[in-house]
Parts: structure tokens; C-alpha cells; sequence
């Protein structure tokens, strides 16, 4: 039977209702409504954990090491392997494959509906160049830097598999390099080659200069999906003072270029009045690990160990503090809160994220982080940790709640600001807001000498100079 306009008509509306009621039952997303990220850092991959493999991967292209890595291992893979690390001199073990696997599912249920990936330096695992060449005698240079490009490709491949359609932003760290820890050359064909595999999956508008700002110093800037923000990555090994070219020299001027370029940037953005994360692997301020049996020293005269060569890049960083909203940093592979400030009205937060490598005794961890997407203020975070060191469970329950623990409305700033305050007035790190900090400082495990030296320790997150921390830890005894 032919349908008449009358009945068309009953239909085309019956649709529209049908359609409108479905609508009306789907909850709008609010503008307001947070958007999530994933904050990865120091994953250290170690594909050496059977030698007999990497010799496999050395041969394969990087479309092929999943199956490599998942085959079983060498029947004497064990012995091999501490072998390896007894010829290396290495302290602990890193991330070999079943544990970067396991990290990966993890991530997927608790990062679902995350809009981007951070990732912030130390993709390699440490003693990688000694590893290499105790594997392959033979090989070249050229060979090294091929598998180390390789390597890196199959840590951000395995994030990108993890988070389809999602970009994945990376810095290098101080391991990631085509000839050594804390060695790298500007310019290099080994930026170029990873810069590639770093930018592949940002989106098409940003690809391209992204790109090239890296083949000089791995650092780029690109749009976060946020309102009127982005995110500048820089290579803070340039400014480590550690720093030397792959030919063993001293050279500060990749320092300054990248100095320079983040000074552009920021300037740039404040004329734009955009908010700005900037992210990097080695933090600015006081090593306090390696100033511990300095302490004498530094109140007799002498400066504190230092992550950098300089306070440029913190200066830099709280001179636009009306810009930057965030700074991510990593390193010390602990769960880390610091302020940059010379002012009340010029300061900076920053977040350090814990490490996927035990290596340091704690269990492997991430970060979700919540973002107000109108003023790209960290709202919240949530860090996930492995029940054991090895990792290897199919669940990683949360290990804390940042808002929840410490009793502030955001990370900003102004809430690290009043944090500190309170860490420095308890200086035997009694009151509940000290011992969640001590409790969360080295996931999924205690840390007893931070509670030894927490007055010293505390005098690191707000005083990244060397004269602040010297009067901070010596009291009156140094002017």
C-alpha cells in the first residue's frame, strides 16, 4: 500500500521525537566538565633482559620486536642477563618487557577518555650503551644509534597502541641519546630520526613544525585541548651540568639556543594570553640526593649540588609565571610537588611524576591527572602503583588522590605554596598532611630517610637557588 503525505508526514515526525528523546536521555558534555591526561615518565625500557632476543631485534624493524619480545626467552636468559648487569656495573633492574606490557594494560581502564599522553624523558633504560656494546662488540656507531632510535620508536609505539587517536607528547631525557647518558648533539640525525617517531601522532596541523623545532634541540610547542593553551616541551639535558657533546666536550651553546626559544614562546604567549604547560625531564633546583653529605659545606660557604648548570631555565619559568600554569618534570623517579618562585605573585608548580622502572625500590606508577579546561589548572590527580616492584599484576590499584589526600582544590601554585608552608612549619613531618607526603613520595613503598632529613628536604621545593636553599637549610648561620 502506497503511503500518502499525511503518512510520510506522521513518520518524518514520529523519527524527529524519537530522535529528540534519545538526545535528551545522552548527558552534554559541560563545558566545564574536566578533560583527563596521562602523565607516563621513566620507563627505562631494557630490551636486554634477554640478550638473546636483542640480537633478534637488532635484525627486525620495530613492526616485528612485540613478537620478539613476547616469544619465550633463552632457557640461560637469567645468568645471561646478570651477566650484563655485572659487566655494566648496574645498580637495579629497569623495565623489561612483561612490566612496560603490564604498565600499558594497566593504563588503559583508568586513562580511558584521556585527551593526550604525556611522557617526560627516559625512555631508555639506564647502562644502555655499555649493555649494547657488551651484546654487540662489533657494531658501529651508526648501529647504536639505529637501535636506540628503534628503541625509543617501540616505548611510544606501545603508548600510542594503548591510546588510539590520542597524541602522545614526549620529552627526552638524560638516557635517551645516540652516544651516551647526559651526551647528545644538536642538530643531530638522531633528532631528526626520533622526532619523527615523537611527532607521528600529533595532529596534522601541528606535525610538521612540531618536527622541525625538534631535528634542533627535541623541543616543540603544540596546542593541548584546552582553552587557549599549549604545551611547550623542551630537552633540559643542554642544560644539565652533566652536559657534553657526543664528543665529550663542554658546550653550552644548545643551552642557549633552547633558552632562547622558550624565552620566544612564553613571550609569544603572553601576548596571546595563552596559558602555557611546559614540560622537561631534569628538574631545576637543588639535587638533594647528592647534597646530602654536603651539608656542612654548603653552610660553610659552599653551593648545594644542582640538577642544572644554571638557574636560567627556572628564572625564565617564573618571570612568566603569570603564563605558565604547569611545569612537568621527572628524574628522581619519585612522586614530587616543588614551587618556582621569587614573588607570591611570580610562581610556578610543579608536578614531578613518578617512574614506571623500579630501579629505586619503588613499585611502578602513573598519573591521571584531571585539567579545567577554561584556565589549564591541574585540578586533580590520581596515581595508580603496581601492588609489587616487579609489576607484573594484571591490576594496578590507585595509590592516592591528590585533592583528597592533601585537602586543597587544585594543584596551583598558590596550593603548592600553602602545602609547603605547612610542610616547613612541621618539622618533624608529624601532621597528617606531611605523612601522606612521606607515604606517597616513593610509591607503593616507605622512604625512612626522607622523614631523617625532611627540614633539608623541604627546603628543596621552594628554594631552587642556591642561596635560597643555603639560607633556608643553615637558618641564620650563612648570609
Amino acid at each position: 500500500m502506497k503511503s500518502t503525505p499525511v503518512i510520510q508526514r506522521l513518520h518524518t515526525a514520529a523519527a524527529l521525537l524519537c530522535i529528540f528523546l534519545f538526545a535528551a536521555a545522552v548527558p552534554a558534555q559541560r563545558a566545564d566538565a574536566p578533560v583527563s591526561a596521562v602523565l607516563v615518565s621513566d620507563i627505562h625500557f631494557d630490551p636486554f633482559w634477554d640478550p638473546a632476543q636483542a640480537v633478534k631485534l637488532a635484525a627486525a624493524p620495530v613492526s616485528e620486536w612485540k613478537a620478539i619480545l613476547s616469544a619465550t626467552p633463552a632457557a640461560n636468559h637469567e645468568s645471561s642477563f646478570g651477566l650484563l648487569q655485572k659487566v655494566c656495573h648496574a645498580r637495579g633492574e629497569d623495565t623489561p618487557e612483561a612490566l612496560l606490557a603490564s604498565s600499558l594494560q594497566a593504563m588503559r581502564k583508568p586513562g580511558a577518555g584521556a585527551k593526550f599522553v604525556t611522557l617526560s624523558g627516559d625512555l631508555l633504560a639506564h647502562s644502555f650503551q655499555c649493555k649494547y656494546k657488551t651484546v654487540f662488540p662489533k657494531s658501529t656507531a651508526e648501529d647504536y644509534r639505529k637501535f636506540s632510535e628503534k628503541t625509543i620508536a617501540y616505548v611510544i609505539g606501545g603508548l600510542e597502541n594503548t591510546f588510539p587517536d590520542v597524541p602522545v607528547y614526549t620529552a627526552l631525557g638524560n638516557n635517551d641519546s645516540d652516544c651516551g647518558d647526559y651526551r647528545l648533539d644538536a642538530h643531530s640525525e638522531f633528532l631528526a630520526d626520533v622526532g619523527a617517531k615523537v611527532t607521528r601522532s600529533f595532529l596534522a596541523a601541528e606535525r610538521q613544525a612540531s618536527l622541525e623545532s625538534f631535528k634542533v634541540s627535541g623541543a616543540y610547542s603544540v596546542a593541548l585541548p584546552l582553552h587557549n593553551a599549549r604545551l611547550l616541551v623542551i630537552d633540559d639535558l643542554f642544560l644539565s651540568s652533566n652536559y657534553q657533546t657526543c664528543g665529550g666536550k663542554v658546550d653550552w651553546a644548545a643551552a642557549e639556543a633552547q633558552l632562547a626559544w622558550l624565552h620566544q614562546q612564553l613571550a609569544a604567549a603572553r601576548a596571546k594570553k595563552q596559558k602555557i604547560w611546559v614540560m622537561g625531564h631534569i628538574p631545576p633546583g637543588v639535587d638533594l640526593h647528592a647534597s646530602v653529605a654536603k651539608f656542612d659545606d654548603v653552610c660553610g660557604g659552599k653551593g648545594p649540588e644542582m640538577f642544572l648548570g644554571s638557574e636560567k631555565l627556572a628564572d625564565e619559568l617564573v618571570e612568566f609565571g603569570d603564563v605558565v600554569t604547569l611545569t612537568i618534570f621527572a628524574h628522581t623517579h619519585m612522586d614530587e610537588m616543588h614551587l618556582l618562585q621569587s614573588t607570591a605573585e611570580k610562581s610556578v608548580a610543579v608536578k614531578m611524576v613518578a617512574s614506571i622502572s623500579p630501579i629505586n625500590g619503588n613499585h611502578p606508577s602513573f598519573t591521571i591527572a584531571q585539567i579545567d579546561p577554561a584556565t589549564a589548572t591541574l585540578r586533580d590527580y590520581k596515581v595508580y602503583a603496581a601492588p609489587s616492584a616487579k609489576g607484573l599484576d594484571a591490576m594496578w590499584p590507585e595509590e592516592y588522590d591528590f585533592a583528597h589526600d592533601y585537602q586543597v582544590k587544585d594543584f596551583s601554585s598558590a596550593s603548592v605554596s600553602k602545602l609547603i608552608e605547612e610542610f616547613a612549619a612541621d618539622r618533624e613531618a608529624k601532621s597528617q598532611t606531611s605523612q601522606s607526603y612521606l607515604r606517597n613520595f616513593r610509591t607503593g613503598d616507605t622512604f625512612p630517610l626522607l622523614q631523617a632529613f625532611w627540614p633539608q628536604y623541604v627546603c628543596t621545593l621552594s628554594n631552587y637557588t642556591t642561596k635560597g636553599f643555603r639560607a633556608c637549610v643553615c637558618g641564620n648561620a650563612i648570609k
